[in-house]
This record gives C-alpha cells, structure tokens and sequence, in this order.
C-alpha cells in the first residue's frame, strides 16, 4: 500500500490506485455488501462499491478533509460527497462561495467542477455505522499522504470536517512536510484554526453530516464564514 501510494505519478494515477484498493477486510465486505443489496431508492442503479478518490484540480489552494464516504453517497455514485444530504450541504456552501460551478452534485457526470479547491478523506471506504477503526484510519494514510504530497506546491489551507479528520491530518505534518506534530496537539471545534511555519493553514468545521446540519449544530452560515476564511487565508479570489 505504501509503495502504491508512492509510485503515483500524478493525481490522476492516485486516483487510479485508490480505487483499486482492496487492503482493509472489513471495509472492502461492506463496501461490496453496499453496492449489492443497494437502498431501494436507488435499486436501479448500479453502485460504484470501491474507494472513492479524491475530487478537484491539482493546483488546488484550499483541500477539504472529510471522514469517510457514504454507503449511498459516494459509495454509490463514485465521487466523494455526491449523491446525499451531507453533499447536497457542503456542495451549495461551495458554489455560495464560489468554489463550484454548481451548487448540487448529483452523479459523477453531471458537470460539477471545483476552483482552487480539492476534496478528499482520511478513509477511502465507506465504513459500517460511519466508524472507521483507528487501524483502518492508518492503513488509507499513505494514500492521504500522497495526495497531500502532490498538491503541496500550491496547497495553503486544509478545512478539516469534523474531529476525526482534524486527528488524521497530524502525521501528514511529519509524513509530508517533516515537522513533528504540535504537543499537546490543538483541540479540534468549529472555527478552531491552527497555524504552523511552512505548512498549511488548518481550520476546524463541523462535519456536514446530517446529525449536525438537521439539528441546527452547523448552519448555512457557519460554513459560509469557514470558507470565507479558507479562501481570504489561500489568497483566493
């Protein structure tokens, strides 16, 4: 897996590789069991039921963390965030912003394009109940890594959607960028910011799963103050 990882040459060879992952059991059973049973609103429809990579240009200023993809969501239409509620969010924040083109992400087709902006998560599966293990987390780091590692020229903010991506970006600081991790490593909350010499900005948001955006715990305009930051700390227009 390392060694995949680090053979790629580009994004487009990443994106190859993870989604001919097969390394993690557990996942790769519910993944499969997914895409064969299906959900009945999507009955019809064939599921993607691999890892989903990453989305957006590789001159990318700003890169969003995101935990994991959805069983329905990107599990089933092959691209991160697309195709449910948490998508439907986070995509209509981005076009607010103008980081899209499009403010819905429907399918892998239908013409959604991102500005200065990449998406990616710590874990490339969807996971039972959401939950990856702390073992699954770290076997999917190298491709993390390497993502991170080709964007990093014009990288300069990471908004990092919820806890568990805000603890997966520690070990990128020292597998990517060689700095050990801040001790005691900086308590992850919404709007949290940490910044450190020669790496990129990181900014906490609440995740845009609906046990937050339906409860009111992360509104419309709270992601629209986290991306007006992102993009006034990337320099982006």
């Amino acid at each position: 897996m390392v060694a995949r990882a680090a053979r790629a040459a580009d994004l487009a060879d990443l994106d190859g590789a993870v989604s001919d992952c097969f390394a993690c059991p557990r996942l790769v059973a519910w993944r499969e069991e997914v895409a064969r049973v299906k959900r009945a609103a999507f009955r019809d429809q064939d599921y993607w039921g691999r890892p989903v990579p990453g989305l957006g240009p590789a001159d990318a200023r700003i890169a969003i963390l995101g935990l994991a993809p959805a069983a329905h969501g990107g599990n089933r239409t092959g691209r991160i965030f697309t195709g449910d509620r948490s998508g439907d969010v986070l995509f209509a924040a981005l076009h607010r912003a103008g980081l899209a083109n499009q403010p819905t992400s429907v399918s892998a087709d239908d013409g959604l394009t991102l500005r200065d902006t990449r998406i990616f998560a710590a874990v490339r599966c969807a996971p039972p109940d959401n939950k990856p293990t702390p073992a699954e987390r770290d076997t999917c780091a190298p491709w993390l890594h390497r993502e991170v590692e080709l964007i990093r020229p014009t990288l300069r903010v990471v908004v990092a959607l919820g806890a568990f991506a805000w603890a997966a970006w520690w070990p990128v600081l020292r597998q990517v960028y060689g700095q050990r991790p801040p001790t005691p490593r900086p308590v992850f909350g919404h709007g949290a910011h940490w910044s450190g010499e020669s790496v990129p900005e990181l900014l906490g948001c609440y995740h845009v799963s609906q046990q937050n955006t339906f409860t009111g715990r992360l509104t419309p305009a709270m992601l629209d103050d986290v991306f007006t930051r992102a993009k006034d700390l990337a320099g982006v227009d």
